[in-house]
């Protein structure tokens, strides 16, 4: 996949994820609103790939009380994230790495958008039961991310809508094509049944699906 430390993916790193996520704006509202049930006005949350920080603007932006530990291996996503966030910054503690490196908490919300696609299902349960371990007893997390079929030719269909998607909002086609032949070859994804039954085994209850655009899926989970 994309090298999240070359300079040219990293600078349109917004403007692409924007292309590529239907309702990416609306996502991160919903995310918000979410955690929000049961968070409270000074909560701490856990942000789980910040890179960039889209999310974390947005739910800065929705709670002005609460505060944040953003984790990302990438330094230049960080860099580009405390760039992206301007005065909000202050409110962020940032730390480079996986969440191993993340504080112990205990959290009172926890977030992984955009981000558990990209981890086989052993490394990806792992990260998810290392995020439950960090919340404090009856915390939400959301998590959002590839996930569709992954039989016979449903992941071609759905691929292709993918792919249809990003032309409509101005990817170019053989930028498209070569999306689709680098997630087929690269990205371990899951369908939606196998990461709802990982949150669950990871210690997630009443997993909930609320968000569901072409290949991109999200779930609410309690600790």
């Amino acid at each position: 996949m994309a090298s999240f430390c070359d300079p040219d993916i990293v600078s349109g790193y917004a403007a692409r994820t924007e292309q590529l996520v239907p309702g990416l704006r609306h996502l991160h509202k919903m995310t918000g609103l979410l955690l929000a049930e049961r968070a409270p006005a000074d909560a701490r949350v856990l942000v789980l790939g910040a890179g960039g920080g889209m999310e974390l603007k947005a739910l800065a932006e929705l709670q002005p009380e609460w505060r944040f530990d953003g984790i990302d291996p990438s330094a230049e996503m960080l860099q580009l994230a405390e760039t992206n966030l301007g005065s909000l910054t202050s409110r962020v503690t940032f730390q480079e790495g996986y969440i191993d490196n993340a504080p112990e908490g205990p959290f009172d919300a926890a977030t992984c958008l955009l981000t558990l696609h990209f981890l086989p299902r052993g490394e990806r349960l792992q990260t998810l039961r290392g995020v439950q371990r960090r919340l404090k007893p009856g915390a939400p997390f959301v998590a959002a991310h590839h996930s569709f079929p992954t039989q016979g030719a449903e992941p071609d269909k759905w691929l292709t809508r993918f792919a249809a998607f990003a032309s409509l909002s101005g990817v170019l086609a053989f930028q498209s094509e070569n999306n689709i032949r680098t997630m087929k070859e690269r990205l371990p994804v899951l369908s939606p049944e196998e990461d709802e039954a990982l949150l669950r085994e990871a210690g997630f209850s009443n997993v909930e699906l609320f968000y569901a655009g072409l290949t991109f899926k999200g779930w609410v989970g309690y600790k």
